[in-house]
């Protein structure tokens, strides 16, 4: 039985529109451009912070987002950022009497940009916050002890097969694989994909896993 849900933020709750939009005008480079790069390195399996230092080789990423931060060019989220299903679904799997966890890879300040929006959710961590990131077995640890039952109880929810799916299973988590994003795309037919619990289009899914 699933007890708690626990949220990928990236192209699983918020699209990423936004912040690489925001990176390609600091950078001063065609908005295209660095789209097409991110979608390069996410064919090759690569961290998708490479399509920025292609374009700015040895470009140290943490400088420049306090620069950027300094500059009032820093992270910013707002209603327009989340996908449509997402207050709905979220609300709905609360009324049922699950715990609604978000936690992804992201910075500190995208964890409080996120609670500033008042989601429907009992915890909402960053890997930043938390001082482990996916895919580390720390991480995902860390996601049980906020659900507050075991394991097996917890369901992941996110876009990426080898970030997400495959270490959340190990870590004992159960995991469904959203095809979102150009992540969840380009793997959603894949092998990798269909090692996860469940393969799902949208976040109202989730409650038809919760009635299996």
């Amino acid at each position: 039985m699933i007890r708690a849900v626990a949220f990928d933020v990236g192209e699983t709750l918020v699209h990423d529109d936004r912040y690489w939009s925001s990176w390609a005008d600091w950078l001063e480079v065609p908005r295209h451009t660095l789209s097409a790069l991110v979608g390069a390195v996410v064919a090759q399996g690569r961290d998708n912070a490479e399509a920025v230092r292609l374009l700015r080789p040895g470009l140290d990423l943490g400088a420049e987002y306090a620069a950027r931060e300094a500059a009032g060019q820093g992270e910013y989220l707002d209603e327009t950022d989340l996908y449509s299903d997402v207050r709905p679904a979220l609300s709905g799997l609360r009324m049922a009497g699950v715990r609604v966890i978000i936690a992804g890879n992201q910075t500190v300040r995208a964890g409080e940009l996120l609670r500033g929006l008042s989601l429907p959710a009992d915890v909402v961590v960053t890997s930043g916050g938390l001082g482990a990131a996916k895919p580390s077995p720390t991480f995902f640890a860390k996601v049980v002890e906020l659900a507050e039952c075991a394991s097996r109880e917890v369901l992941y929810v996110d876009d990426h097969p080898a970030n997400d799916v495959a270490p959340a299973q190990q870590a004992g988590l159960r995991a469904a694989h959203l095809r979102r994003g150009p992540w969840g795309h380009l793997w959603a037919d894949t092998p990798e994909s269909a090692e996860a619990d469940w393969r799902i289009n949208t976040l109202h899914e989730v409650q038809n896993v919760l009635q299996l």
